[in-house]
């Protein structure tokens, strides 16, 4: 059972952002083994810019070991730590913004199983299926209400 908790969450400050991104790339390349690293790493610094005005959150308990990122009610991404996943820390973060919002929506790789089933067992459900024009994958629409 996860002792995380809401008091370890946080809006992201200027001096997380290495960490966060350095949590962004490692998450992509474990998640999405299914797509070239070589994608990541080119949309690196446009994420990075992005990352600087979005409304994110970390997970800090003695370091960065999480973060969620929104545009406004969708969740454009969920990252923890390789070494603390599993740990209560995702599910914190995912229901630190479910209590600011009505409703939540994303979108999951199809072939990501592990955070299809995660969403589906924090309440999202799948909306409709699409295809990410940048990488040809299937993707799925989900959400929260």
């Amino acid at each position: 059972m996860s002792n995380c908790d809401h008091a370890s969450i946080r809006v992201m400050r200027p001096d997380d952002l290495d960490t966060v991104m350095k949590l962004w790339i490692e998450g992509n390349a474990d998640a999405h083994d299914f797509i070239p690293i070589e994608h990541w790493n080119s949309n690196f610094e446009a994420v990075r810019g992005m990352i600087g005005n979005a409304d994110i959150r970390v997970y800090d308990d003695d370091g960065v070991k999480g973060f969620i990122g929104l545009d406004g009610d969708y969740i454009a991404g969920l990252f923890v730590c390789r070494a603390n996943r599993s740990q209560g820390i995702g599910k914190a973060l995912l229901d630190s913004v479910k209590d600011d919002h009505g409703s939540l929506t994303l979108n999951v790789y199809a072939k990501n199983s592990k955070a299809l089933a995660f969403y589906l067992r924090e309440g999202f459900t799948k909306v409709e299926e699409d295809t990410d024009e940048a990488t040809g994958e299937n993707e799925i629409v989900m959400m929260f209400s």
